[in-house]
């Protein structure tokens, strides 16, 4: 009589340790998933913006996060001086940067 109650109880015991990890899949699975469709491409694309604004060069045309287009006339450590037209020149962050044009798209 004692016997058959010591196996009923740890079987039931094994069971509610497997349950409990079945339950906790669908959340580390949402998180396996956030991170391949959010996290990962957001990481990639600030490499490649900070691999582009290391790269200007004076003479470089570009397109501003306010949306004006230009050209680097000056380069310093954080800022790059912009000629948005011809004797009109600006100063401005090099994080504004947000891509660089074909040379000759601004004429």
């Amino acid at each position: 009589m004692f016997i058959s109650s010591a196996f009923a109880q740890t079987a039931g015991a094994s069971g509610d340790a497997q349950s409990t990890l079945m339950s906790m899949l669908p959340l580390v699975l949402m998180f396996v998933v956030l991170y391949f469709v959010m996290i990962r491409p957001q990481m990639k694309k600030q490499k490649e913006h900070k691999a582009m604004v290391e790269a200007l060069a004076k003479g470089d045309e570009i397109v501003t996060a306010g949306g004006f287009l230009g050209k680097v006339s000056k380069i310093g450590e954080t800022y790059i001086g912009v000629e948005l037209a011809d004797g009109m020149e600006v100063q401005m962050q090099r994080s504004a940067v947000v891509q660089v044009l074909p040379k000759g798209t601004l004429k």
